[in-house]
């Protein structure tokens, strides 16, 4: 009979897969890891034979209490849902998170080679989820694994916000005494082409080895298993809805890479945060800050919404524009939109301009369009990604005088805006 840590065959159908059997916490699943590293499941009703290959060393169901080894750093993996932690429920075919942090370190035990390894779960959600409530729960917890010592923390948190996540938490963390490194996986843990183990592992790696502090992602260099890229945190962007290689730097290159096979860290980025101040905090965030995308066919009530608000981020089109001229009858609703914008600024809403463009800068002042939201008040927000901008905004709100607000949104906190963006003959790279 198999029992778990045997090397077995599992024949399905006129398919043959060999791999480690490991303890599925469903009896209608079986679970194999395969030797690139992956664990993948199978319906136990499709497995006609299980064929033992060599006998193993059983393995526990429940991850077991870790014991430490004085060689090797602590990491702490803070984990908040999403891909990373997810699986396939058989039942449905749909993706379900159930795995704790404590099931992500049994499921690739790889990361005990690398750190001691502690865990924690603070939320379980997908990271559509996230309001800027969680960032100061996160921050707390940060705070508290630093007081522990630990050499670097992971955050699992869902690939769709992720990029978004890690710009609210470089702004919140302004200083740092270790790397903090968000991961995410694009396809569940117990699918065979997920990237999870590799992002994780990476991670854990670029943490154990480099003299990087701050907080950056690590993700899928390429659609291959080969390496993973260190990105920066606020100008990193999610390119496609699922390929593991999804995300990219704008206007920025990646910090590093990790080959996944070797672990050699090779640095791209001969410049990037190395001093190991003390842990400064500011958590805060304000509520009421909106981000509205300019499109065609727009109303004036669509900004009068915001009037209240304390913040606004507009993704306009180009160089930075909206409507508000009337070229012809057909565009006449158009001369109440700056009307209604004068509104909502004299409301106390300080307004900044991003471009829905995601490479290059804003730079209002080639049209008259653009001459005339810089006369109504609008801030250029230079090359800032628009959901960069929209938490930087929240952020400086909520800590600083409007006057400073205004006035910071242009300066460069945490490498999200470039004073000079350097031609590129493919900037898709």
């Amino acid at each position: 009979m198999p029992q778990s840590g045997d090397t077995v065959k599992i024949i399905i159908k006129k398919e043959a897969i060999t791999g480690v059997l490991i303890p599925s916490p469903k009896k209608e699943v079986v679970l194999l890891k395969l030797d690139n590293g992956y664990n993948v499941g199978f319906p136990a009703k499709e497995v006609k034979k299980i064929v033992i290959v060599d006998k193993g060393k059983a393995l526990p169901l429940v991850a077991q209490k870790l014991s430490k080894r004085k060689d090797l750093p602590t990491i702490a993996i803070l984990h908040t849902g999403g891909t990373i932690a997810s699986k396939v429920d058989y039942r449905t075919g749909s993706v379900t998170s159930k795995f704790s942090p404590e099931d992500l370190v049994n499921m690739f035990p790889e990361l005990k080679d690398i750190a001691n390894i502690e865990s924690e779960l603070i939320s379980q959600m997908w990271s559509d989820d996230l309001r800027f409530k969680h960032f100061s729960l996160i921050a707390k917890k940060i705070e508290e694994y630093v007081k522990k010592g630990v050499a670097g923390i992971i955050m699992g948190i869902g690939t769709d916000n992720l990029a978004v996540a890690s710009a609210a938490l470089a702004f919140i963390v302004e200083q740092s005494p270790i790397p903090i490194i968000l991961v995410g996986a694009q396809r569940s843990s117990d699918r065979g082409s997920s990237d999870a183990g590799m992002n994780l592992l990476c991670a854990a790696t670029f943490i154990a080895k480099t003299d990087f502090r701050g907080v950056a992602i690590c993700m899928h260099q390429g659609s291959s298993d080969t390496s993973c890229a260190i990105l920066t945190a606020t100008k990193t962007y999610k390119l496609h809805s699922s390929r593991r290689d999804a995300f990219k730097p704008i206007n920025d290159e990646i910090i590093a890479t990790i080959d996944s096979v070797t672990r050699k860290i090779t640095y791209v980025k001969k410049e990037y945060p190395k001093s190991a101040k003390p842990l400064l905090l500011k958590p805060k965030m304000e509520e009421k800050v909106g981000l509205l995308k300019i499109h065609i066919n727009m109303f004036p009530k669509q900004f009068e919404f915001f009037k209240g608000y304390k913040g606004l981020i507009l993704e306009g089109t180009g160089l930075g524009h909206t409507p508000g001229q009337a070229p012809n009858a057909e565009a006449a609703i158009h001369k109440k939109i700056y009307p209604a914008m004068k509104k909502i600024m004299a409301s106390g809403c300080v307004v900044v301009m991003t471009t829905q463009c995601l490479f290059g800068s804003v730079n209002m002042n080639v049209y008259d369009k653009g001459r005339d939201l810089l006369d109504l008040g609008v801030i250029p927000g230079k090359d800032m990604l628009a959901n960069t901008a929209f938490v930087k905004l929240s952020w400086l709100l909520a800590n600083y005088p409007k006057k400073e607000v205004e006035k910071m949104m242009q300066d460069n906190l945490r490498g999200e805006i470039n004073e000079k963006i350097a031609y590129a003959e493919d900037f898709l790279k």
